[in-house]
């Protein structure tokens, strides 16, 4: 596993289950479609001030409310969490959303293990329910394992357009990712700047790194130095959250 401190600390703005809790509770792997293999998954974005309750007060009714399909990896499900369903950043989105009573239901299409080309494979399987708002969180594997910018850009391209023709009315949100510093400053760099460039090609919004704030920072994260607690999942869900109202209409 490589630790937090080897992401890329060149984080600016712009914008899974399993495996074992920091507490060593063991998680049963998610059976993946793509047939990637279910390992770790890194990634990263910056956090925002807003108050995040341990639980909504009230049960929205969600009848009609945009609904918010998270296509992401192991970050995304929530992996090494004890309650992935209540910790993972996505549904942190959902909590804030009902306690602003902000119309919002929060589909976690997250996946361990998986890069940019799983998820292309996994994408019109996942576009068979209707979405409002599809937030695309992938190609940090792609960067763990030094694979060519070029195919990451290539397979996000692809993403956006299967989205695109299956539910045209759908807005996207493409989340930052960054790439180890171990395979050097020219990857990191070329890596970075890929996002920027599809979200303009494609003319879709691109949010900031989602782990910002909590990357490299020992007391947020699980004991494999790569994936949040419970409280680096809330930051995380702060950092995205005003992408995501504004995907919804709701600035």
């Amino acid at each position: 596993m490589i630790g937090l401190g080897l992401l890329s600390a060149a984080c600016g703005g712009g914008t899974s289950a399993g495996g074992a809790s920091a507490g060593g509770a063991k998680k049963s792997p998610m059976a993946n479609p793509g047939g990637e293999p279910s390992v770790p998954v890194e990634s990263t974005t910056a956090a925002a001030p807003l108050a995040v309750s341990a639980a909504p007060e009230v049960v929205q009714d969600r009848t009609g409310a945009p609904r918010v399909l998270f296509l992401g990896t192991s970050l995304t499900a929530g992996y090494g969490l004890d309650d992935p369903a209540h910790d993972s950043w996505p549904a942190v989105i959902q909590q804030i959303a009902d306690s602003l009573r902000v119309p919002l239901e929060v589909v976690n299409a997250g996946l361990s293990g998986e890069t940019s080309a799983g998820a292309l494979r996994r994408t019109d399987w996942l576009l068979k329910q209707h979405a409002d708002l599809v937030v695309i969180e992938t190609g940090a594997n792609d960067g763990l394992r030094g694979l060519n910018p070029d195919s990451t850009a290539a397979n996000l391209r692809a993403i956006v357009g299967k989205i695109r023709a299956a539910q045209p009315g759908a807005k996207l949100l493409l989340v930052q990712m960054e790439a180890p510093t171990n395979l050097g400053t020219g990857y990191t760099r070329e890596f970075h700047a890929l996002y920027g460039r599809v979200a303009r090609e494609a003319k879709i919004a691109l949010s900031p790194f989602l782990l910002d704030g909590v990357a490299a920072v020992r007391t947020l994260n699980q004991a494999d130095g790569i994936h949040p607690l419970p409280e680096g999942a809330r930051r995380a869900a702060r950092t995205l959250w005003p992408s995501i109202r504004s995907g919804i209409g709701r600035p």
